[in-house]
C-alpha cells in the first residue's frame, strides 16, 4: 500500500476489496496475456483463495475467461478505459497529425501523457517494429527513461519534477541511461531551453526517440509526442536535423487544433 492508499485506508474511504480486484487485472500485461491462479495470486500479491474469488468475480462479470487451466483478460476490459479515452479529446486530435508525420519521416511515432512516474501511450502510427517490447496504446515506460517522459516533465515546475523523480525507481535500462536524479534533471534544463527532447539507446539500446511538448490552451504541457527510429539506419546528427523541425511542425499544428477544444 502506497502512502496515498495508506492516507486512505486511514480517513476510512479506502475500500480495499476494490483496490484488489483491479490488483488481480493488473497482473496481468503483454508480457503475461494468460495466467494461472498461482501466478495471479503471486503478481496481485493475494492468497490463492483471494485471487480465486477475484477472477471468479471478473470471469461472472465478463471481463476475464478461463479455460479451467489458466486465466485472461476479454476485450470488454477496454471499457474501463473507454470512459478517460472518450472524455480526452486528445487521442482524436492528435491521430491524424501522427498518421502524416508518420508518411513525411517514415518511422513510427507516438503521442503520450504523464501518469504519476510513467509516461502512457494514448496515440501511435507504428511503422516497424524497433523494440523487444511492443508498443500499444496504454503501453507505460518510466517518464525518467523516455523522450515523451522527458519532454513532459521539463514542462513542469522543478517541485514537480523532484517530486517525480523522487518517487521513481531509477534503474539503467543499458548503458547509457540517465539514472541519477542530478543528470536527469541537469538534462531537463536542456529540454526547456531547446524545446525538444532527445534519448539515445537509455530505454533499449539500439533505439533513439525524439519528442516535442504539446500544450493546452492556457499554455500548460498536456502531453508530448515522438518519432522514434533505430541508431542503424541514419546517424544521431542527421536524425535530429531531419525530424525535430517535422517534430516542431507537428506539435504546433496540434497546438493550434488544441486551443480550440
Amino acid at each position: 500500500m502506497d502512502e496515498g492508499e495508506a492516507d486512505a485506508s486511514a480517513s476510512g474511504t479506502f475500500v480495499q476489496s476494490f483496490a484488489r480486484g483491479l490488483g488481480v487485472i493488473r497482473a496481468f500485461d503483454a508480457e503475461h496475456p494468460e495466467l494461472s491462479l498461482s501466478e495471479v495470486a503471486r503478481r496481485a500479491e493475494l492468497t490463492r483463495a483471494a485471487a480465486r474469488r477475484f477472477l471468479l468475480t471478473l470471469e461472472t462479470l465478463g471481463y476475464v475467461r478461463s479455460d479451467g487451466r489458466s486465466f485472461a483478460l476479454t476485450p470488454r476490459v477496454l471499457e474501463l478505459g473507454f470512459s478517460y479515452l472518450s472524455a480526452l479529446s486528445l487521442p482524436e486530435v492528435v491521430q491524424p497529425h501522427l498518421e502524416r508525420l508518420s508518411r513525411e519521416v517514415d518511422e513510427s511515432v507516438s503521442a503520450g501523457v504523464l501518469d504519476g512516474t510513467d509516461i502512457v501511450y494514448v496515440a501511435r502510427v507504428p511503422t516497424r517494429r524497433i523494440m523487444s517490447v511492443r508498443i500499444t496504446i496504454g503501453t507505460r515506460f518510466p517518464a525518467y527513461a523516455t523522450s515523451i517522459g522527458r519532454a513532459l516533465l521539463a514542462g513542469l515546475p522543478d517541485a514537480a519534477v523532484d517530486a517525480v523523480l523522487e518517487a521513481s525507481d531509477l534503474r539503467a535500462f543499458t548503458d547509457h541511461t540517465l539514472a541519477d536524479r542530478g543528470s536527469i534533471r541537469y538534462e531537463l534544463v536542456r529540454v526547456r531551453e531547446q524545446g525538444w527532447a532527445f534519448v539515445d539507446g537509455e530505454l533499449e539500446s539500439g533505439l533513439r526517440s525524439i519528442a516535442v511538448p504539446l500544450h493546452d490552451r492556457d499554455g500548460a504541457v498536456t502531453a508530448a509526442i515522438n518519432v522514434s527510429s533505430s541508431t542503424t539506419r541514419d546517424s544521431a546528427e542527421h536524425q535530429i536535423e531531419r525530424y525535430v523541425p517535422a517534430l516542431l511542425r507537428t506539435g504546433a499544428a496540434i497546438d493550434a487544433e488544441l486551443r480550440l477544444v
